[in-house]
């Protein structure tokens, strides 16, 4: 059958089936089709992640991946962890935020954050000051050295995230990002506000 032809059956039998959807919606779904008749036999007697688990275990290992090869990356820098790198990148770009917004901005606990914030501190990469209307809060900003060390950074980092997605073309790497961001969207407004309550109650509020 004509390539053509074939593509616009396809399209029909689809938009029957989903009215709404538009046609960025159909690439997707050609894409995955080949993928969801592929069956993944379990072997007995083992435990396998469901979809959702798959998904979520192979995102988790990325960033494993990702942790790994950064740390190898940032030695000789004055940074151990990808999480110091990013909060240097938020004091950088939030322009001398207070520690809160720092903190929370890379996900972290109070208490782990502060004392990353602390540890910077010793090493001469950020210096804090009394916040001009209110005494109380601290406010954060690079020091000489730390603007130095983030820049050298993040050419460090460019070449380890390199290296882990030379796999995929941009097209793959656009698409996995417009997939990925509604999850980013949804929990990084909540995330926060729900570490105080139990998990039945934030999967209450998160499930329809």
């Amino acid at each position: 059958m004509n390539k053509t032809v074939e593509l616009v059956r396809l399209w029909g039998e689809y938009e029957q089936r989903h009215p709404e959807a538009t046609i960025e919606d159909f690439c997707r779904h050609q894409a995955s089709a080949t993928l969801r008749q592929e069956k993944t036999v379990v072997p007995e007697g083992q435990m396998q992640p469901d979809l959702n688990g798959a998904l979520v275990r192979l995102i988790g290992r990325i960033a494993k991946f990702h942790g790994v090869y950064t740390s190898k990356a940032f030695q000789g820098t004055a940074l151990d962890q990808i999480e110091e790198f990013g909060m240097l990148v938020t004091i950088f770009n939030q322009k001398e935020p207070i520690k809160s917004e720092v903190i929370f901005g890379n996900i972290l606990e109070l208490s782990s954050g502060t004392n990353m914030l602390i540890r910077l501190m010793k090493r001469g990469l950020i210096s804090e000051y009394a916040d001009k209307e209110d005494k109380r809060v601290k406010r954060l900003r690079l020091t000489a050295k730390g603007e130095k060390t983030l820049k050298r950074a993040k050419q460090l980092l460019l070449k380890a995230v390199a290296m882990l997605v030379q796999d995929l073309t941009d097209d793959d790497k656009q698409l996995c990002l417009q997939l990925l961001r509604p999850i980013d969207a949804r929990f990084s407004a909540i995330v926060q506000k729900q570490k105080n309550k139990t998990f039945e109650e934030i999967y209450a509020e998160n499930m329809p």
